[in-house]
């Protein structure tokens, strides 16, 4: 227990403290700082780019992660079948999740180039538009398209890592009960499974896991954080710690402790309300 309590303080306690404490100080690059108490935090109040960075973290992590759970518990159930070549598929599943992230940013900046999308090339060859799509210049155009480059980056996580969970799900509680088999009778073979207790733990503890997960960039642009698709951390390293405002970063930072804290909270409840209703102690 000891080296690992020592690697938590060490790596995620620390940072956080530290963090915390310099968001109620005027610190900045080359000096350390006087305490000036919920200054930077009133100044977030009133800072209309912050609260567009809350909405645009907000709307990425959520339509992002369910986008994803739906697709990559489909594939799960899909690849946890006896297909041909299985082995195959599941490698090809994969190529997006294990491509550089470099990589994939220079390739989704150029299918989302104004002049050069292929995306656009494609649809005015179909006589569907009549000129290029700009992307990453219009508000939700910009939005939407990066939220689809995070959703076809972490679909294979997603879906590998349920399929390692239905490896443990026994395959009667794959059947649907009595009352859905008739519903479900004109439906594909990868019903959605009845699983045990164990299982639905793990669905919720993946869940909050990407939902927490809010993101520090988006691959796809990089662009001032007053612009239309900024994140809370794209405001954190764009506006305040490149012009050396530490202070101030870190205020935008744990700004979004609260809503990590109602994750928790909100999974927490989930699993203590599945455990009451199958008569287990609470712990």
């Amino acid at each position: 227990m000891l080296p690992a309590a020592a690697f938590l303080i060490l790596f995620l306690a620390y940072p956080l403290g530290l963090g915390v404490w310099l968001s109620f100080t005027d610190a900045k690059i080359g000096r350390p700082g006087v305490f000036i108490g919920i200054e930077n935090y009133e100044w977030l109040w009133d800072d209309t780019v912050f609260w567009l960075s809350v909405f645009n973290t907000l709307l990425y992590t959520i339509v992002a992660s369910i986008v994803k759970f739906a697709v990559g518990l489909y594939l799960a159930l899909l690849l946890n079948e006896n297909l041909p070549f299985k082995a195959m598929l599941r490698a090809i599943v994969l190529i997006p999740f294990i491509v550089p992230t470099v990589l994939s940013a220079i390739a989704f900046w150029w299918i989302y180039d104004a002049q050069f999308s292929i995306i656009s090339w494609s649809l005015r060859h179909l006589g569907l538009i009549t000129g290029n799509i700009d992307f990453l210049g219009d508000i939700w155009h910009a939005r939407w398209a990066v939220i689809f480059a995070n959703i076809w980056r972490g679909v294979p996580f997603v879906a590998i890592t349920l399929l390692a969970g239905l490896q443990t799900v026994s395959p009667r509680s794959m059947k649907p009960p009595p009352s859905m088999r008739y519903a479900l009778a004109d439906f594909p073979p990868y019903h959605l499974p009845a699983a045990d207790a164990d299982y639905r733990r793990r669905y919720d503890v993946l869940g909050f896991v990407h939902l927490h997960r809010l993101p520090a960039d988006l691959g796809a642009d990089t662009r001032r954080p007053g612009e239309c698709h900024a994140t809370n951390g794209d405001a954190v390293v764009s506006a305040r710690y490149s012009g050396g405002q530490l202070g101030e970063g870190a205020a935008i930072s744990t700004a979004m402790i609260p809503f990590l804290l109602a994750a928790i909270l909100l999974s927490w409840f989930g699993l203590q309300r599945r455990k009451w209703q199958q008569g287990e102690a609470n712990d």
